[in-house]
């Protein structure tokens, strides 16, 4: 080991030291997260166990692997026997461990070229943010996040529930009791409020991903501290053009700013581990022993960095909780050991400690503002305690089991298979291979294995299928996966002595990234590009074209969502109104609550009235064929009158999603869902507006947007004709 703790280029010498100062372990960690990956990445659990969890083409995924694990095992054999009989252009160069170029920290001409690829970077993901995502967010979660900033922006952390919240309410809004806000928790949205203040809350997805490009390199660094500046380039560029990376960083999503925060924790805590082993002078105490005492400004630098090392850690708690506590707590455990009876040290992790509790602080006095109390969330709010963890009911009613858990566990790593590298193979036999060959494992290592299990392992309590752009809840497993991938050539380096075998695995890793380029990589662009169309209108602008200003704009959602909404406005609780949706035939769900809302009744009497309802429906409704949205559900035998025949044929017509309307600003225009005979209410509140109907011209989702003018008496007389 080096002073630094990073691994030599041969075997260790006789006192060799990791990066915590400790003796250098075996690599059994590393052989237990190779282990645990080819458990969970290498057997279709979810099939085998039965447990609800579909793989929709499984078997045309594994052909497909067959045949890209075949074409690369060709390839690379046709290298070897080319090199064999000498028909080789040239030598095969690999990074060593044991390089003696200098250190790329001490080369401003590595350091250069690292800036330069973190550029590269931002430039690839806003590309990546403009032609795949139109800088929209797609995704509810994103949404909901971003409508949140918006309201910070205006200097709110909440808004008063309207009067006829049917009308405007959508998914992860809470707008229950008498404020409304997002159910995530508030440092999501603040890092998309600083993108709002700049006009761009598109750019804080690639500019978070283009830090953390950098701040990976700095954690390469830190892990390889003997590898050539050669090794280190090519690590970072493999970790900026990682698809997995490439594609959330061009997103709203929150794991990218999570996943920010997390890595200034990293090389914070590596970088004050080195600083904490520096003594630069010796003292004698009464008793005549001698001690090391830090200088003042090695102590300001240490005391520095574990501030930042707390302010990240609470900073990503910030903003997703379960995955900054997967990273805290070995570090906490490690801070905490490596302490012993050290003042200076003890002192060093109260100030991480207080760094850690001022973002914290601060989430909690919006939860206090939001939801009441200073550790309770949104979506405990909107779902109740079914949303935590453990293995329970889900929200809807679904049970969570321990098989469902390790499940989910697998099928997360099983799409890393795909979705992180898109090569023709199996993503990680890479990560693995070098697992599960790596000889040395350093107390870094052994910090980043140990968080990647934690995330793993919390994940597999939570109930929900985190599925958006790949396996989204594992995005901090990115910088572990992608540092043992680049780990590979070194790996070669150092266990293979034959030259041909070198030159045939670099040239049969060379035909992966070409395979992942050429053939997957397009496909998933035209995949994610394709997605979610209505989600990417630029709303705004089709109001300023057809110049609509400051008038009352209904939007026609489908029949499914109007009953949601209408439930939500009842009182009955989030759980409870996806298991009477879900449950129950649409026109049977219409009549009760026509019922509901002329008796004026909310709450538990409502769920009562709905709970009768389900227990009727539940064991014979079906998926509903009489209109465009799947999610309705309709009872065999059941007769429609012309209220339910109306709404058919208004889905069969066309709808639109009245979410993404929610974002729109500008043209003083007031949005609202439309819910036929109730828009009444809306139309009495804002009496001085003109009316219009948002549809399209057709039926297809890339139809062209029409505002349609309305006439209030007309709409009254019409509604008074179907009953």
């Amino acid at each position: 080991m080096t002073p630094e703790g990073g691994p030599s280029a041969g075997p260790p010498p006789a006192g060799a030291r990791g990066l915590a100062g400790a003796p250098e372990l075996s690599a059994w960690p590393a052989r237990t997260g190779a282990t645990v990956l080819a458990l969970l990445g290498f057997v279709p659990w979810s099939v085998l166990l039965h447990v609800g969890l579909e793989m929709p083409g499984l078997s045309a995924q594994l052909r497909d692997w067959f045949t890209g694990s075949l074409l690369t095992l060709g390839v690379g054999v046709l290298a070897w026997l080319a090199s064999r009989g000498g028909h080789w252009p040239g030598s095969s160069r690999f990074a060593s461990t044991g390089s003696t170029e200098p250190s790329l920290r001490g080369a401003a001409g590595g350091s250069r070229q690292l800036y330069l690829v973190a550029i590269g970077a931002l430039i690839l993901y806003a590309v990546v943010a403009t032609a795949v995502f139109s800088r929209r967010p797609l995704l509810i979660d994103e949404v909901a996040q971003l409508w949140q900033a918006q309201r910070y922006a205006e200097g709110r952390l909440w808004l008063p529930v309207p009067m006829h919240r049917e009308f405007f309410s959508f998914l992860h809004l809470v707008d229950v009791g008498d404020r409304v806000y997002a159910q995530f928790p508030p440092g999501g949205p603040f890092m998309l409020w600083l993108g709002v203040l700049a006009g761009a809350p598109w750019l804080v997805g690639p500019f978070s991903g283009a830090l953390s490009v950098w701040l990976f390199a700095r954690v390469a660094r830190a892990a390889e501290p003997a590898a050539s500046e050669q090794w280190l380039l090519g690590a970072t560029i493999l970790f900026a053009v990682t698809p997995f990376g490439v594609f959330m960083f061009g997103s709203y999503m929150n794991h990218v700013t999570t996943l920010l925060w997390i890595l200034v924790a990293v090389v914070s805590l590596a970088a004050l581990v080195r600083a904490e082993r520096a003594p630069v002078s010796s003292r004698t105490d009464v008793e005549g022993n001698q001690y090391h005492v830090p200088s003042p400004l090695l102590q300001g630098k240490a005391a520095g960095l574990a501030f930042v090392l707390g302010f990240a850690l609470g900073a990503a708690a910030t903003i997703r909780p379960l995955d900054a506590f997967a990273f805290a707590l070995p570090a906490a455990i490690w801070l905490t050991v490596r302490a012993g009876r050290s003042q200076w040290r003890w002192m060093l992790n109260i100030i991480a400690g207080i760094g850690v509790a001022i973002p914290f602080a601060a989430m909690m006095y919006v939860n206090l503002q939001t939801t009441g109390h200073p550790l309770r969330f949104g979506y405990e709010v909107l779902w109740g305690a079914t949303h935590g963890l453990g293995f329970h009911a889900a929200p809807w009613g679904e049970p969570h089991t321990p098989l469902r858990g390790f499940a989910l566990a697998s099928l997360y790593q099983w799409r890393l298979q795909s979705y992180l590298f898109e090569t023709p193979f199996p993503s990680l036999v890479l990560p693995l291979a070098a697992l599960a060959f790596w000889r040395r494992v350093s107390a870094l290592d052994r910090y980043l294995l140990s968080a990647a299990g934690l995330v793993i392992l919390f994940y597999l309590l939570y109930w929900h299928d985190g599925f958006y752009l790949g396996p989204r809840f594992v995005v901090p497993l990115l910088p572990a996966l992608v540092l043992w991938t680049a780990r590979i050539p070194l790996v070669i380096a150092e266990r293979v002595e034959v030259v041909h075998v070198r030159r045939a695995l670099a040239v049969a890793l060379g035909f992966g990234a070409v395979g992942a380029a050429v053939f997957n990589l397009p496909v998933r662009v035209a995949t994610y590009r394709a997605g979610l169309t209505s989600m990417r209108v630029d709303y705004a602008a089709v109001a300023e074209q057809n110049g609509v200003r400051n008038a009352l704009v209904f939007v026609r959602e489908s029949w499914g969502a109007q009953l949601v909404a209408r439930l939500w406005a009842l009182g009955v609780s989030r759980p409870m109104t996806e298991s009477v949706y879900r449950g129950t035939d649409s026109c049977d769900l219409e009549r009760e609550l026509v019922r509901a809302e002329h008796d004026g009744i909310g709450g538990a009497e409502a769920e009562r009235r709905f709970a009768a309802l389900l227990g009727r429906d539940s064991a014979v409704v079906q998926k509903s064929t009489l209109t465009p949205d799947p999610t309705e559900r309709v009872r065999p035998g059941a007769h429609y009158d012309a209220v339910c025949v109306q709404r058919i044929v208004d889905d069969r017509a066309g709808f639109l999603h009245f979410t993404p309307l929610r974002l729109v600003t500008t043209g003083g225009n007031i949005y609202a869902r439309d819910l036929h005979a109730r828009d009444s209410l809306m139309l009495a509140a804002y009496r001085d507006r003109p009316v219009y109907l948002l549809t399209r011209a057709g039926t297809r989702v890339d139809d062209k947007l029409m505002y349609l003018p309305l006439n209030r008496d007309s709409l009254f007389a019409s509604w008074r004709g179907v009953r």
